[in-house]
């Protein structure tokens, strides 16, 4: 159990106006809480940025600096849209580097030229855009690929495998390092290290390119290299895992001796070896990576050499080559009382994709990816290749998966036994037009603010059991809850050191219900917003409201965009609705207000009067949580429909 639900609340003395003095709860309460698994209290949640090839970012070479920053920001804004709290960005693609390296060249695939500077620091730029919306920046680092073409005359003239043409070998059409060179290795660690010690990263990461998979009738051109320094080694295939092996332990080493809070993991392929082959592999038949690419990662699990592990689980539920849920099961089995957290590689990509099986065409698959996990606590997130996939949603597979586990915020697993922060002190909650405004003072590296409904008078260790009651967590020390309704609340923060360990909550903050002065602001990107998977996402225009928008194409037909709100209690309310305005927006946006007495509709021409707020008119409302106002696509006129955020006013 965390410190949280077991330190013992100090009482404050009744001259704290507004802030209620808990009492003590015993240790064992705690224990005795019945928690939601979809509401999970600490969870990896996470996308991988794939930088190669142009993947994912920047879109394409040539950008300006304006744009690729632009880009990247709202590859952020979306991972936080889907509540994940982590970002797994390709830093080191093809030996060559996204920030000033002394060791290699800019990459070619930010200005299309490698080794041209791309005008600004990615990198620094990239962790602060990442730490400023409290996700964690895990730099990956892919260690031995040098290009995906085998002419070694096209890299820059001052490329380290131009210069030592003895370190590198070609195989299957493209450049690789040779990792059984010692020279090699110290290179790569020291290229990974330079970037680990100069930036402010949350963690390492390499995937799971190793030495190169398998190209028929090819044999990987090392034999000399192994005559050289293989012996003691009675095979080739041992010689070049441990040649893998020194890498992961060594840059493990190197990287928490530089910084201990830095985590290090690896995303494998998903397969170790199959049990037809060794006893101890899974009950798979696919290809083995021991085998093939040589990476033992079983070994370094059960070494302990790296802090997670990601396999790359990339096959449907019920695969007879290789099933998901018999990997998990087994990668479950392999972490377990090893100290080593597993984080599932998820295959967005598949998912509604053309040309994939039955399977993939299902949009419940990968949500049922997530239901399989929560059979095995030594599962504590999910990865999703790549974040083109989580923003496509094709079939709304995405979107199931947030509805069906990303419900709530969830803090990062704690990683290591760092002592937890003191207790924050909650100095203000006040209720205004936009929401409660809270203030604290910490000192944490990030905070979790929880709010419970009603005045309570003693904090429960079992309000923070898991995260129903968590609304967000963030590197402040204010925020303001536009989610609340005008409902009494009462306010809890507890700090957060770099590692995740969650210190004692402050003493309950209390707000009282807002009657006449009640006033709540949805945004299309927080928890009350829903809409179908038609709705796309966009941040075009400089009128928005927040950091997106949602648009949708004009059908015959609702589907509507809703913006739901805890109304707390019957009587009249001004509803007012914001939207960027543009001339190929709709003329007539039909906007539903669910009021007493049967829905009213209001048509809104979105072609102008945008970039502020606009009255919809004052409806009786009930009381209660529920879709208050929806934006529906059902309309004859052209033009997209626009949905970005209401106004929700007691008069």
């Amino acid at each position: 159990m965390t410190a949280l639900v077991r330190t013992v609340l100090a009482a404050l003395t009744a001259a704290l106006v507004g802030i209620v003095a808990p009492t003590p709860a015993p240790v064992a309460a705690s224990a005795a809480c019945a928690t939601d698994p979809a509401t999970p209290k600490r969870q990896l949640r996470a996308m991988w940025i794939s930088s190669v090839a142009n993947i994912d970012w920047p879109s394409r070479t040539g950008l300006s600096v304006s744009a690729q920053q632009a880009e990247f920001r709202a590859w952020l804004d979306l991972a936080v849209r889907k509540r994940m709290n982590a970002v797994i960005v390709q830093i080191r693609p093809t030996a060559d580097a996204f920030w000033p390296s002394p060791h290699e060249p800019w990459s070619q695939w930010l200005t299309g030229t490698q080794g041209r500077d791309p005008g600004y620091d990615p990198l620094a730029f990239m962790v602060n855009e990442a730490h400023a919306r409290n996700l964690e920046f895990h730099a990956w680092f892919n260690p031995y690929r040098i290009a995906n073409h085998a002419d070694p005359n096209r890299l820059v003239s001052t490329h380290p495998a131009r210069r030592n043409p003895g370190w590198r070998f070609a195989y299957g059409g493209k450049l690789y390092y040779n990792p059984g060179i010692p020279e090699v290795r110290a290179f790569i660690e020291d290229a990974i290290m330079d970037a680990v010690s100069r930036y402010d990263v949350d963690g390492v990461h390499l995937d799971d390119y190793f030495y190169p998979y398998p190209v028929s009738g090819q044999t990987i051109p090392d034999a000399a290299t192994y005559d050289r320094y293989g012996s003691g080694f009675a095979t080739i295939g041992d010689w070049r895992r441990n040649n893998v092996n020194l890498l992961v332990r060594e840059l493990g080493q190197r990287i928490h001796a530089a910084k201990p809070h830095v985590s290090f993991g690896i995303s494998p392929f998903g397969i170790w070896r199959n049990a037809g082959t060794d006893p101890l592999g899974s009950r798979t038949s696919g290809l083995q990576s021991y085998d093939a690419i040589y990476a033992d990662s079983r070994e370094w699990v059960k070494q302990g050499w790296v802090d997670y592990i990601s396999p790359q689980i990339y096959w449907h539920i019920g695969f007879s080559t290789a099933a998901y849920e018999v990997l998990t099961a087994w990668w479950s089995d392999v972490v377990r009382n090893t100290g080593v957290q597993l984080v599932v590689g998820q295959a967005a990509y598949r998912a509604g994709a053309s040309g994939e099986d039955a399977a993939w065409q299902d949009p419940a698959e990968l949500s049922d990816h997530l239901h399989d996990n929560r059979r095995h606590p030594e599962v504590v997130g999910d990865v999703f290749f790549s974040a083109k996939d989580v923003r496509a949603d094709r079939i709304g597979a995405f979107t199931r998966v947030v509805n069906a586990h990303y419900t709530r915020p969830a803090l990062l697993p704690a990683r290591g036994s760092g002592g937890a922060p003191g207790a924050p002190a909650i100095t203000s909650a006040t209720r205004a037009t936009d929401g409660v405004r809270l203030a604290w003072n910490g000192s944490g590296t990030a905070y979790a603010v929880y709010r419970v409904d009603g005045t309570q008078s003693a904090a429960d260790p079992c309000f923070f059991a898991d995260a129903r009651n968590l609304v967000t967590t963030t590197r402040q020390r204010t925020f303001t809850d536009t989610t609340a309704g005008g409902s009494a609340y009462t306010y809890y923060v507890s700090a957060l050191n770099r590692t995740h360990q969650e210190g004692s909550p402050s003493a309950g903050r209390v707000v009282e219900a807002g009657g006449g002065a009640f006033s709540v602001v949805v945004d299309n990107a927080g928890p009350g917003f829903t809409a179908g998977p038609n709705w796309g996402t966009s941040s075009f225009s400089g009128q928005l409201h927040g950091s997106d928008y949602r648009f949708a194409e004009p059908v015959s037909a609702s589907d509507p965009a809703w913006f739901r709100a805890a109304i707390p209690s019957a009587g009249n309310y001004r509803v007012e609705v914001w939207h960027p305005a543009d001339p190929g927006y709709n003329s007539a946006a039909p906007h539903i207000v669910a009021a007493s007495g049967g829905n009213r509709t209001v048509a809104v021409d979105q072609r102008s009067g945008g970039g502020q707020w606009r009255v919809l008119g004052t409806y009786p409302l009930a009381a209660g949580t529920y879709d208050v106002v929806g934006v529906s696509r059902w309309t004859s006129a052209a033009g997209y429909v626009i949905a970005d955020a209401v106004r929700i006013t007691r008069v």
